[in-house]
């Protein structure tokens, strides 16, 4: 595909394997060679960047379609991905917006996306469908993280309750809950406060409720647990909106202010 300018961006695919001298510890899916092939249209001797299982950025060229084959011309360094691992915890909403939640997330840079049981979830995930759907939204995250060209897929967890989210992030350095009721007391400090203390190399989670918010009850068993309620500015945002907010704030303090 091409950028605004009409020039042509370099390809980047997530195949299994590890990078070596030579190729042949590289395993690309039957999608990604059908897409380079039969979409892209490579020829041999094109190039285009794989990343392997250890985040390894590597130039490749085509050596061959059929076997379909490549070599490694080069590692490559590149610094793309947030400082601090950064997770979502998001109830269940209906239509596609955990589909769109999760693609721009990726594109911002989250790192693990938490499918949550909330008593105010429109939808539902049986155990079949619940299955599916982290099959389809890992999917999602892949595409979107060669998309916006990272080194890392974030990883889409089994569905969890709230009991089973405290447990999960008792390791968590800063543990948030964007929360409406706050931004209408106009409390407007806790997130620059729990942004700013932030270290390179710690763990935060933001915990977003779904389209009737978090019920009262469910914030309140949070707190119990140190995760701190707040705002996301003076406006009401849209349960696929608030994620977005916070993953840009958060970048902007840890990657645009340093």
């Amino acid at each position: 595909f091409c950028d605004e300018k009409g020039c042509r961006i370099m390809q980047r695919y997530f195949v299994k394997g590890i990078v070596s001298e030579t190729s042949h510890s590289l395993e690309f899916s039957k999608d990604q060679i059908h897409q380079l092939k039969k979409v892209m249209r490579m020829k041999v001797e094109e190039q285009f960047e794989i990343v392997d299982e250890n985040s390894t950025l590597a130039l490749v060229e085509l050596v061959c379609l059929e076997p379909f084959e490549v070599r490694v011309i080069k590692t490559l360094n590149q610094k793309v991905e947030l400082p601090v691992f950064t997770a979502i915890a998001v109830g269940l909403s209906k239509g596609d917006k955990l589909d769109w939640i999760v693609q721009k997330a990726t594109e911002l840079g989250v790192n693990e996306i938490i499918p949550i049981e909330m008593s105010r979830n429109v939808v539902k995930w049986n155990k079949d469908k619940a299955s599916k759907k982290t099959e389809r939204l890992q999917k999602i995250a892949e595409e979107a993280s060669e998309q916006s060209h990272r080194l890392k897929v974030p990883f889409i967890s089994d569905v969890m309750t709230i009991e089973s989210l405290i447990e999960y992030t008792k390791s968590y350095h800063q543990k948030l809950i964007a929360y409406e009721e706050a931004a209408k007391e106009g409390e407007t400090v806790q997130l620059v406060k729990s942004l700013q203390a932030l270290k390179a190399g710690e763990k935060i989670v933001f915990v977003f409720g779904p389209e009737g918010g978090i019920d009262n009850k469910e914030v309140a068993k949070l707190q119990l647990n140190e995760f701190h309620t707040c705002s996301l500015g003076p406006r009401i945002l849209r349960a696929e909106t608030a994620p977005l907010y916070a993953l840009s704030a958060l970048s902007y303090q840890c990657e645009l202010l340093q």
